[in-house]
């Protein structure tokens, strides 16, 4: 964590407002950062899943009931 020291300091002296508002979001969730860095896991595959049932329900948008939304999603999920 001094890398992440120095780089905070050398970045606030720079007086940019993007950057700084970009190091204050990352005070913010330091945690979620550190855990980023140390873990080689992440939550990729369900957000694809969720942004892919997302997609799904935009197209058949009050066209369709729950259970033609649902044969969908499992169809699209076993056939790519």
């Amino acid at each position: 964590m001094i890398g992440w020291y120095t780089f905070r300091e050398k970045a606030s002296n720079l007086k940019i407002r993007n950057i700084d508002k970009f190091v204050n979001g990352l005070k913010r969730d330091i945690q979620a950062v550190r855990n980023a860095i140390v873990y080689e896991y992440n939550n990729g595959l369900a957000e694809g899943s969720v942004n892919k049932l997302k997609v799904i329900k935009r197209i058949i948008y009050g066209r369709n009931k729950f259970e033609m939304l649902r044969q969908k999603v499992l169809f699209l999920e076993n056939n790519g």
